[in-house]
């Protein structure tokens, strides 16, 4: 299925499919972070180990505030800052986060952290506040190779094996910056 639909995708998510979709920078492959068959199906398309993790992308600060409960109060406002000031053009940040108990093991992969990104993507957003919560989110390749840029792209290397929602790309055009809140290492520049 190829849909603009935000409603249709949402649907897919929650009905245990994996969906392709644009983010601020490259397409990602997205599920619900909640259904392990889906997740294992994401990495079996990507050819990726569970032991790597994945990143949780949410619509909204309410989605993972739960998550920034345990960081200190300036590290918690540099991290919400950094969702909520974040321009179309620049790079957008993922934080790993100390995970709580409500994120599944498979998510987190071999690490007592989580990687969470607030997008301001209007399409991410709009997908996230439909299926009501933050979904799983990972470059739409397979391992080796460089993300998709395209829906074509995202095709060329997964073709019907997924669900699509088909919307622009956001300006940024290379994947998240990832820092690690506790130690303040940039894990991905």
């Amino acid at each position: 299925m190829i849909t603009t639909s935000v409603a249709e995708a949402a649907e897919c998510l929650k009905q245990g499919k994996v969906l392709a979709y644009p983010t601020e920078g490259v397409w990602g492959l997205g599920c619900d972070p909640y259904n392990e068959a889906a997740f294992l199906e994401i990495l079996k398309l990507k050819q990726r180990p569970i032991e790597k993790g994945v990143i949780l992308l949410a619509g909204q600060l309410a989605q993972v505030e739960h998550l920034l409960n345990n960081l200190n109060p300036e590290i918690r406002e540099q991290v919400i800052a950094t969702w909520a000031h974040h321009s179309p053009t620049q790079r957008a940040t993922t934080w790993l986060l100390p995970a709580d108990s409500t994120i599944p093991v498979w998510i987190k992969g071999k690490h007592s952290q989580v990687a969470v990104r607030v997008t301001n993507h209007p399409l991410c957003t709009a997908l996230c506040n439909a299926f009501n919560g933050f979904i799983v989110s990972t470059s739409a390749n397979p391992a080796g190779l460089e993300p998709a840029r395209s829906l074509q792209e995202a095709n060329h290397y997964f073709g019907s094996e997924l669900n699509y929602l088909n919307g622009d790309l956001g300006l940024s055009q290379q994947p998240s910056k990832i820092i690690d809140a506790i130690s303040g290492h940039i894990i991905r520049d």
